[in-house]
Order: structure tokens, then sequence, then C-alpha cells
């Protein structure tokens, strides 16, 4: 197969990295503006596979050309060409993955491609990172083992490997993500009612094996489409790993209305936003530099199997991988889309439309897959000696 990658920041590099080791991809296609950029990389991966395109994702013309060079295309432009891209991928016939973003409702556009992308016989699937993309496969694999799915807890997390005040955290991916998912609301399901929760909220503490001091809470974002696809089970909620601590310090600032988009101020007649000053202020004191970073991810899902009571948890701790300069969250979140591009490549995904990660990506398949990649996701069954009662 072959596939372009759009887009050359943190991520769609490491796809590429990931891409180019694949014994089933002949070529591979790294797009980008920043020429440069891109050909030190390459001399950096020293594979025949990879080539550099330049690419402004803002020309339709351009956007086409990269695209029909491909079989596959993996998006990892910021989530406001999601849209776009998969527009493009539906006219001209090729399949496309993205990393998602609900903000603005770009995978719901997505979403409402189905019967466009199914008449041309492809496959997009959106969503595919960490939280949302790793925990709706893992969500969909828990669930279709059971006969009826009741609850389903998640818990997400990166974070740096080593405390860092003020914040004890270093950024791994984006800060305006950050700002978002603890601005927004989050959304729940309680009592079989989806609500809405105020973020950076009902604090909990997380136990995962060799952390200490850890604390979980509401934050925006990470259901995504599991709210819709599970919208008949009693308990549905997604909360974000940190160090103790954070969410109270952090909920000062949103209190504030420092990452509120529309807070500004008068400085010297010259109108600013609250949000860009904090934003550089905390990029500086919170760059992760050289440092390194883990992901903690639990997926619990409950219900019943057989007349008995079950659940199917799911964990997988990664730390950065040294060797290569590989941060954890690229490592989970490059290699998913990765994996998942492949899987609709090679035919072992082959339902046509658009659909979200937790409908058509086999779980099994795709936890063989990362284990190859050294990212270990445990599963473990737990069995209740309660018998479900009619």
């Amino acid at each position: 197969m072959k596939v372009a990658v759009l887009g050359a920041g943190l991520m769609g590099k490491e796809v590429a990295r990931d891409l180019v080791k694949s014994s089933k991809v002949e070529k591979v296609y790294l797009a980008d503006l920043d020429v440069g950029q891109m050909t030190l990389f390459a001399e950096l991966l020293q594979s025949d596979k990879l080539e550099v395109l330049y690419l402004d994702a803002n020309d339709d013309a351009e956007l086409e050309k990269v695209m029909t060079k491909a079989n596959v295309v993996i998006n990892a432009l910021f989530y406001t060409f999601n849209e776009k891209v998969a527009r493009m991928a539906i006219e001209v016939g090729v399949h496309s993955v993205d990393l998602g973003g609900h903000i603005g409702g770009a995978t719901n556009a997505v979403l409402k491609l189905s019967d466009a992308a199914k008449e041309k016989g492809i496959t997009v699937i959106p969503d595919l990172g960490v939280a949302p993309g790793m925990i709706n496969i893992l969500t969909g694999y828990g669930a279709s083992k059971l006969d009826h799915v009741n609850s389903i807890k998640l818990y997400v997390g990166g974070i740096p490997l080593e405390k860092e005040p003020p914040l004890d955290y270093n950024v791994v991916f984006s800060l305006e993500g950050v700002f978002d998912h603890y601005t927004d609301p989050s959304h729940v399901i309680r009592g079989g009612k989806l609500q809405e929760i105020t973020s950076l909220t009902e604090i909990e503490t997380v136990y995962f094996d060799g952390f200490n001091g850890l604390e979980a809470f509401h934050t925006s974002g990470g259901l995504s489409t599991l709210a819709k696809t599970f919208s008949d089970v009693t308990t549905l909620e997604y909360k974000t790993v940190r160090y103790k601590g954070h969410a109270e310090k952090f909920k000062l600032l949103v209190d504030l209305g420092l990452t509120n988009k529309e807070t500004k101020v008068n400085v010297d007649g010259n109108i600013i936003k609250a949000r860009d000053v904090l934003r550089e202020v905390l990029q500086t004191k919170m760059s992760l530099g050289d440092k390194s970073d883990v992901v903690l991810l639990r997926v619990v899902v409950a219900g019943e199997k057989a007349e008995e009571l079950v659940s199917y948890e799911y964990e997988m701790i990664i730390e950065k991988n040294k060797e290569i300069n590989e941060t954890a969250m690229a490592q989970a979140t490059a290699n998913t889309i990765s994996v998942v591009a492949q899987l609709i490549g090679d035919g072992t995904i082959s339902e046509r439309g658009v659909y979200p990660p937790e409908k058509v990506v086999p779980g099994e398949k795709y936890m063989q897959e990362m284990q190859k990649r050294g990212v270990n996701i445990k599963e473990t069954k737990h069995r209740s000696t309660n018998i479900v009662k009619g």
C-alpha cells in the first residue's frame, strides 16, 4: 500500500517512522509546508520508502495532487482541516483517517459524510488519537465481549515522569487543547441520562503501578462519539489523570477567565487576549524539552455475560522511548493512527463509509499490532459471583 501523511509535525513524523518499518507499506509520502525540516527528518530515517512533498493544505489543487498518490491518507494536520481532507478523500476515492477534533464539531462534520464515502467504496475513520482514539477501540472491544454493557469508565493522562512545580505538568501535545478540555463542559451519562459536568471537578484518587499521588477529574472532549454509540448504558465517564493538586491550581486560572477565548484586557491601549498571554507564559514554563513523559490509561467496561456480572479492564503504562527520543504520547498516538490506517489498507477493516473507531477497529488485532511496537495493553477479566436476576 501507499500512504500519504499530511502534516510533518511531531505526530506526522512519528507516523512516518512507523510506516517505513512496515512490510505492508511500499511508499510513504510525507507532506507539509516545511520541506527543509522534512528533508532533515528523512535523512535521519534513511528509508527509500519515504518521499518528502511540499503541501499547502489550504490549496485544494495541491491537496488533491498529494492525496491521489496514495491508497490511504493519514491526516495529521490541525483539526480544522479534518472535514476538508475527508471530503477530498471521498472525492478522489482514497481511504482516510485523522487524529480527531471535537472542537467546533469537526468530528461530527466528518461523520455526516458516511453515505458519500460508502457510495465511493472508501473508509474514513476520525478520532484516532489516544482519547478519543485508543480508548474508543478498547471500549468497543470490551463491549463486544458482553451481552449487555452497563458501565464504562475511562481514565487517561499524559504526565511528566518526574513532578515539576508549580503545576506538575509538561506540555506533551497541544496547550490550546488543554485549555479547551479544562474550560469547556464535560459530558457524562448517569442513570442512563446524558448530563453536563463542569470540567476540573469531582476529583478522585487513582492508582497506577509505580506511580503515587495521582488524581483524576472530568475534562471535555474525551468521550467524543462514545456517548452516542453507548447511549443506552447506565454510566459513562471520562476523567483525565494528573498529579494531585493540579486540578485545583488550574481551576483558579479557568475561574479567573484566563483560559476563556473571549477574555480580553486593555494594556496601554492594546487589546490583548488573556488566553494568548497565559499560553505563552505556560509554554515556556511547562515545555517537556528533553524530559521524560508517561501515558497512563485505564478502560473499564462492565456489564452482563451469560447471566453473570462481568467487567473487562484494559490498562497501559508507557514511558518515553529515550533511544529514538520519542515521547510516550507520540508512541501511543502515532502508532494508533498508523496501525488503523494499515488495517484499512490491507483489507482487515473492510467496512465502507465513515465510522467512529469503536465500531470498526478490531480490538484484538489492534492490541497485537501495538504490542509489536512496544505499546503493551493489558486485558483483565473480572467475574462476579452475583447472578444477574431476570
